[in-house]
């Protein structure tokens, strides 16, 4: 008699199978002809969703139809993440990693089950979304595309001198990369006179690096080892002395009865600081590396990353890193000119490859340009090139937003790979603002009518043609066009920008105006970044809002990002008499059981952890005790679930209500204060920033792509703001695609004609009523089409 399964031989089964015994005698079942019957599977058209409740959704219902371009709208808040990702894309990824051993789940990240009644007819989902590509020194765009490794096997079998396998070629394997950098293609080096003053001596405060002032403990290891004397000035040190004071390797020392060890400086500082991850490290001790750390190209190399045997080996004339070092769509035309039939298949999949990142508008890139420096928009594109070649069909690919960083001219590329990849059997989900994207869908989902709990509600499901007529926010939207200014500014003066050179500008030089709404626009690539950042953000009085993601942790929410937190903990604490630090769940307030998080976490062994509300708060955060102190007969838990709008009026006066009204100011009134950052969108992120640098004392603020995550009719709003900011006497420079911002603005500056090597020029300078009326540039025909359509 066979023993039951013990405890732990179930928990490691994913399901049970039920066995069915069948009878010897039983007779088989006759079968129908296939053409003859209804298929069950022809049934599976539409995705279902029933009871849909993640986040802010209104327990909703529809179908969403199978292989078809589905396009999802709102404004942002809406709810469309909640649907896409924390919904349909979440629950997909859920399914497919339970089909794993609990062992495999165990080392795969936890995924809760969304809050909806039913999902039906869902098929393996791929998310492509904007989140930034590992910034890893050894990633660069031909790693992560593969395209490199393609590369690499063509030369492997066609470059000469023969040197050896693929592997040979590659910057990440010890056969290939360059010996001395360990094919990160940078050494560091450290300036010594950013870490002492060689005129003086210890005793008189030699050593500038933080932590070894005069008498400090690492200041008395030096003085006291007996190497040199703590009296003599640095640059009358003995040769050994310097060598010793430097870069002395770790040795025991006595001094009088005291026993420690001693290292040399650059030993020390090197352990101390150097080994440690940078965003680790505090602000003044990050800005002492950054200072007297230099990274310098490798000298063996040349900053290629590759051996010398590597960098022998050529094809036409070329070799690996020179090809690597190509603009795409010239490294494109370069591999067409190899003709060899033993690679004759991996040359095709590579010339398609490269087609489709110039297609994508992405041939102003490199092979060797590392992942990490991609803008959001750009890592997408990417993320999005790797699925075009692949042979999966059947397959719900979720974009968000994939227009982000686009120029008019290259949306209309990226609407024809979407195209391409539903064509091929997948259903597409995007997730998107622009008018151009939502033209081509088969199928539109609006949700609203507004944000945060006035949005959440399927507004329309069907038809582009539908949702025109369907009188919703998005339909009333879908024609509208903002209009050329009857009168612009005048300036106020300028910022000179002379023989500017960075990456691909030529000898750029232009008056960017003061006092007015100034847009630089362009192709992507074309330069647009590299003039505005590279040459004004550093300058007095200039406030940046850029792309860069918000750092923060699930702690992190608006309330502590904005600097909001401290006075209404102040204010709790006046009003009660106690202690402000009671009133963060970051401190002494915090409920002990969650540690001030509201969620529980817990650690199931081999399976999946699952987070739960913590049963002592309840998920307010806080002690029992705090939760009694009251404001105006709110708790410290109740205001910070209040949504921007209502706390405005909770707080009439002070610091409070100023941060909040900038909050409102940039289209965040639907935003709880206690929200985690991390379930913000983009957009409310980008917002987020923009309210922030308003508190400063500014005169000039640059904006970059400012309406990323808008909806059409929150760019409106947005106009008025912009129109705000400079009538209330500031200058506003802003990197921007969108055309009603461009129509919008005072001063134009277009930057072209292409990307990368095609760019790098300013090809107008003036008004938008003079683009739209002489030039020939791409942005005054999208511009001119644009405002044609308003007529």
């Amino acid at each position: 008699m066979s023993r039951p399964p013990s405890l732990l031989q179930q928990l490691a089964t994913p399901y049970r199978v039920q066995r069915i015994k069948y009878s010897v005698e039983s007779k088989p079942r006759r079968r129908t002809p296939r053409s003859s019957v209804h298929i069950a599977a022809d049934n599976h058209q539409v995705i279902q969703v029933r009871g849909a409740r993640e986040n802010n959704l209104a327990d909703i219902s529809l179908d969403i139809p199978k292989r078809r371009l589905t396009v999802f709208t709102g404004v942002s808040g809406s709810g469309k993440s909640s649907l896409v990702f924390g919904t349909i894309a979440a629950e997909s990824q859920r399914m497919i990693n339970e089909t794993y051993t609990a062992f495999v789940q165990s080392f795969m990240p936890s995924l809760g089950r969304p809050d909806v009644d039913g999902l039906h007819n869902l098929s393996a989902a791929i998310v492509v979304d904007q989140e930034r590509m590992g910034a890893g020194s050894r990633s660069t765009v031909g790693t992560a595309t593969d395209a490199y490794t393609m590369l690499r096997i063509v030369y492997s079998r066609v470059g000469t001198p023969h040197i050896g396998t693929s592997s040979a070629f590659s910057f990440n394997n010890p056969e290939g990369m360059c010996p001395r950098c360990e094919g990160v293609g940078e050494v560091s080096d450290i300036d010594v006179d950013q870490l002492v003053d060689r005129e003086l001596s210890l005793n008189e405060g030699a050593i500038t690096v933080p932590g070894f002032a005069v008498d400090s403990w690492y200041w008395q290891n030096m003085a006291n080892s007996g190497f040199y004397s703590p009296d003599t000035r640095l640059k009358d040190f003995t040769e050994q002395e310097w060598a010793d004071f430097l870069h002395k390797s770790a040795v025991k020392v006595k001094a009088g009865s005291n026993g420690f060890t001693y290292e040399g400086l650059i030993t020390k500082i090197t352990r101390l600081y150097l080994a440690k991850d940078r965003e680790s490290m505090q602000p003044h001790i990050r800005a002492f590396v950054d200072r007297a750390v230099i990274f310098t190209a490798c000298p063996d190399c040349g900053g290629t990353r590759l051996s010398a045997a590597a960098l022998s080996s050529r094809i036409h004339g070329v070799n690996i890193a020179e090809c690597a070092a190509m603009q795409i769509s010239e490294l494109a035309g370069f591999v067409r000119r190899i003709d060899d039939p033993g690679v004759a298949p991996m040359l095709a999949n590579l010339r398609d490859l490269l087609d489709s990142l110039v297609e994508i508008g992405l041939g102003y890139l490199s092979l060797d340009r590392p992942s990490g420096t991609l803008s959001g928009g750009e890592a997408q594109r990417v993320k999005m090139v790797r699925h075009l070649g692949s042979s999966l069909t059947d397959v719900t690919y979720v974009f968000d937003e994939p227009t982000t960083g686009l120029h008019p001219h290259d949306i209309r590329r990226m609407n024809d790979l979407l195209l391409r990849l539903r064509d091929k059997g997948n259903t597409v989900l995007v997730v998107e603002h622009k008018p151009e994207v939502i033209a081509i869908a088969d199928h539109v989902v609006d949700l609203g009518p507004g944000a945060g709990t006035a949005g959440g509600q399927l507004c329309y499901s069907g038809d582009v043609a539908g949702l025109r007529t369907s009188g919703t926010l998005t339909g009333r939207h879908l024609g509208h066009r903002v209009r050329l200014r009857e009168s612009v500014r005048s300036p106020r003066g300028h910022l000179s920008v002379k023989g500017a050179d960075l990456h691909n500008l030529k000898d750029v030089s232009v008056e960017v105006p003061l006092g007015v709404l100034t847009v630089v626009t362009g192709v992507a690539g074309s330069g647009k970044s590299s003039l505005i950042h590279g040459y004004l953000s550093g300058r007095e009085g200039v406030v940046v809002a850029d792309q860069s993601p918000i750092r923060g942790s699930r702690r992190s929410n608006p309330a502590t990002y904005t600097g909001l937190l401290g006075p209404i903990r102040t204010a709790f604490a006046k009003a009660n008499g106690v202690k402000a630090a009671l009133f963060s769940a970051n401190s002494e307030g915090a409920c002990p059981k969650c540690n001030g998080l509201g969620l529980v976490y817990t650690d199931l062994a081999m399976m999946a952890g699952v987070a739960t509300v913590c049963e002592e708060c309840e998920g307010k955060r806080f002690t029992p005790e705090v939760l009694t102190y009251r404001l105006r007969g709110k708790n410290i838990s109740e205001v910070l679930n209040m949504p921007v709008a209502e706390a405005y009026e909770f707080f009439p006066t002070g610091q409070a209500r100023a941060v909040l009204g900038r909050l409102a100011d940039v289209g965040l009134s639907y935003v709880r204060l206690g929200q985690p950052l991390n379930t913000l969108s983009g957009g409310e992120r980008q917002r987020l920033k923009l309210a922030i640098s308003m508190a400063e004392k500014s005169s000039t603020y640059i904006l970059d792509e400012p309406t990323t995550g808008l909806h059409m009719a929150d760019v409106d709003k947005l106009l008025a703001l912009l129109d705000r900011l400079v009538d209330d006497g500031n200058s506003v420079i802003v990197i921007e695609h969108h055309q009603a911002v461009m129509a919008h603005a005072d001063w134009l500056i277009d930057i072209g004609p292409g990307g990368g090597h095609s760019g790098g020029q300013v090809v107008f300078e003036g008004t938008p009523a003079a683009l739209v009326a002489g030039a020939d540039t791409l942005t005054a025909r999208h511009l001119r089409e644009y405002v044609g359509a308003d007529a």
